[in-house]
């Protein structure tokens, strides 16, 4: 009897496999063979990705349900019955995530002398000092809100974090209720005096000295609570007659969507909690009891202080071996395609590339797309710098990148100023592409030179992110991207490629076209294999192919990060997939796929995820790499990838991850540890300096 590719039961929910990818990142944070700061930068990110996914994912569940939208996903799930899922999954994860904090980390911190101490336990010295800097510094930017009918309950912004306090008037005999934000604009850690890092938390502060925004008032109870509200942006493109202006005042909206989560201390009264949740319009599943602390995302700075024995080992990163000797990037890369692998190649060999062109004299023109370049960045001061050469350099800023439309808004505008042309995205697309193109004149002759890459331009994300970059002069793969700036920044409809993949035009067919040409040479009796390397994938239409070419017996082995809504092992459906997750050290970022093609082995590397969003409704460039030596390149990262028995996680048919198992006489494999491991033994061998974005 044949299987249905479109039974929900072949299918895990995308909301429900993320919730198992920020688990896999708690399980970083228990692991003891990590680092104890490392450890607490885990239970960091792990804050950090929840709030992004209420914010966004559960939100977005919310108002269908508000909306009484009952469509059910690939899954089989109704939005109502996603929302109790999570629920369920969640409230049980929050809990274990405080107790490692609580019982575990900040314990083993003290140890070492990292304290974070309670009022009652600071010594007079202490005390002056917090008094000191309640007085000068916290005090004038405390707002005392009065809750009463003439004084409706504040409308706090969203990740607002507040006191809820209980106050007694002794003359009118009375009790009211009063709200204090702890204000985000100063640090959440007060660096105590004396030696050793003590700290005392800026709530604790706020909690011992309230009294002083009430007088005549005694301060009986505080209790903190966190508040997140709906994040997302709708823009109307095709209404907004200046984009810039419609993202900065949906940007201004963002902090005032409905709430959606409700974080407390557990020690917070029930009635108080019950106020709250029917003020703020909330379920009982989106209160959140924690145990100690909130908002755990600040512990970051902690996580960051300079105690080597408890922080990974820093690692130098070099430039690519063919940069070796040579100045001129340009001559460089005429000779031979360049493979770049972030975070273990410097993001110098990005950034040299883009300081060579903006001073170049022979260069004409720069463009670039711009996704998320981080703060102070090298590279828009670099292309401000080109136009200010006399350069035509025009730069793709993507406003809609979720959560750095501040940022970018910043550099569009410094990059007007500096004469260079800025183009905000495409009207209904997000523009997700990494590229770069520089057009330089060349013994009377015009040669274009491209960078494609699988991560943004941001010198920060490239120390913690891997990433493949590549650079090219080859005609043809020039000529796409040329053609592509063209889609980008004017009317131009092109619809086929010579090298790239592009979505929304033809990204979907060429996957599909190879998944289905591993399945015919599988059926045809010849070696079948599919290796792909992502984020995500949730596509249905991509998971039902490789259904089909598993089936006809294709070998496939997929290395995904996040979200996977593609159920392996399955008997007569998925038996010849495997997948496997790895959450390490860095940020695995990179997207590289590898097809068999009956020997002549394509390898593709972009920035698409299998996603329906990236696949319709995104800009993206996938490049192949056909250098056969670069191909050997990405093949044994690849490798490495597949056997990684440390940091490997294995998805089960039940939707589990278990740890990849060692094999009898097999050797303890970390992947990102043997690729440092061999980046330091390269870097010997050549005695190449260090780059100066060193870790």
């Amino acid at each position: 009897m044949a299987i249905d590719l479109r039974d929900p039961r072949n299918y895990f929910n995308r909301e429900l496999s993320w919730l198992k990818f920020n688990e896999r990142v708690l399980e970083e944070a228990k692991d003891e063979k990590n680092p104890l700061l490392e450890r607490l930068k885990f239970l960091a990110i792990f804050t950090t990705n929840l709030d992004e996914f209420m914010m966004i994912r559960y939100a977005g569940l919310k108002e269908q349900v508000a909306a009484g939208i009952v469509k059910r996903t690939a899954d089989g799930m109704r939005p109502s019955e996603q929302l109790k899922a999570i629920s369920k999954c969640l409230h049980p994860i929050v809990a274990q995530h405080r107790r490692i904090l609580g019982e575990d980390i900040l314990p083993k911190l003290n140890q070492y002398g990292i304290r974070l101490l309670a009022i009652e336990e600071l010594s007079e010295k202490d005390n002056q000092a917090v008094e000191q800097y309640f007085t000068d510094e916290l005090f004038p930017v405390l707002t005392p809100l009065a809750v009463d009918p003439g004084h409706p309950f504040p409308r706090l912004p969203n990740l607002s974090f507040s006191l809820l306090l209980e106050l007694f008037d002794p003359v009118e005999g009375e009790s009211n209720i009063a709200v204090v934000q702890v204000p985000n604009v100063l640090p959440r850690f007060f660096h105590l005096p004396g030696e050793g890092p003590r700290f005392i938390l800026l709530e604790e502060i706020i909690k011992a000295k309230v009294g002083a925004l009430f007088p005549g008032h005694k301060v009986r109870l505080a209790h903190e609570f966190r508040l997140t509200r709906n994040a997302d942006i709708e823009i109307a493109e095709d209404e907004a007659d200046d984009l810039l202006q419609v993202i900065e005042d949906e940007i201004r909206k963002r902090r005032w969507g409905d709430a959606v989560r409700l974080e407390v201390n557990s020690s917070m009264p029930r009635q108080w909690q019950a106020f709250l949740q029917e003020t703020l319009g909330l379920h009982q599943d989106d209160i959140y009891e924690v145990c100690n602390y909130l908002n755990v995302g600040d512990f970051m700075e902690l996580a960051l202080l300079e105690i080597p024995e408890l922080r990974d080992k820093p690692f130098n990163t070099r430039l690519p071996s063919e940069y070796r000797g040579e100045a001129d990037i340009f001559s460089v890369v005429r000779q031979q395609d360049v493979l770049i692998h972030h975070p273990f190649h410097s993001f110098d060999a990005v950034l040299n590339l883009i300081e060579q062109a903006a001073d170049d004299p022979d260069v004409l023109a720069i463009k670039q797309t711009l996704y998320r370049v981080g703060s102070r960045s090298p590279v828009v001061a670099a292309l401000a710098r080109a136009a200010g050469n006399g350069k035509l350099v025009t730069a793709l800023v993507e406003l809609k990148a979720r959560f750095d439309e501040e940022n970018n808004i910043v550099w569009a505008r410094e990059l007007e100023r500096a004469g260079v042309h800025v183009v905000y995205g495409f009207v209904g697309l997000k523009t997700h592409c990494k590229a770069l193109l520089i057009v330089r004149r060349e013994a009377g002759e015009i040669r274009r030179y491209v960078h494609l890459a699988t991560g943004n331009y941001n010198p920060g994300t490239s120390t913690i992110y891997t990433d493949f970059g590549f650079l090219s002069s080859d005609p043809e793969l020039a000529a796409d991207v040329s053609e592509l700036f063209n889609s980008l920044t004017g009317f131009s409809k092109q619809n086929s490629w010579r090298k790239l993949w592009v979505a929304p035009t033809t990204l979907r067919s060429q996957i599909m076209a190879a998944i289905e040409r591993e399945e015919a040479h599988a059926r045809a009796g010849k070696t079948a294999r599919i290796i792909a390397k992502m984020n995500s994938l949730v596509d249905p239409e991509v998971i039902r192919a490789l259904y089909r070419a598993s089936q006809a017996g294709v070998e496939i082995d997929l290395i995904i990060r996040g979200i996977c809504c593609l159920r392996p092992g399955v008997k007569g459906l998925s038996e010849n997939i495997r997948v496997r997750s790895i959450v390490g050290r860095f940020l695995e970022h990179s997207r590289a796929t590898y097809f068999y093609n009956d020997g002549a082995e394509d390898i593709h590397l972009g920035s698409a995820d299998w996603m329906q969003r990236n696949l319709n409704n995104r800009i993206e460039a996938v490049f192949p790499v056909e250098n056969e030596k670069l191909k050997k390149k990405v093949m044994g990262v690849l490798d490495l990838m597949l056997r990684d028995n440390e940091k490997a996680r294995e998805l089960q048919p039940d939707g589990s991850y278990k740890r990849a198992k060692r094999q009898p006489g097999q050797n303890r494999l970390n992947a990102q540890a043997r690729l440092l491991k061999l980046s330091a033994k390269r870097l010997a061998q050549i005695g190449e300096l260090p780059a100066r974005n060193s870790l």
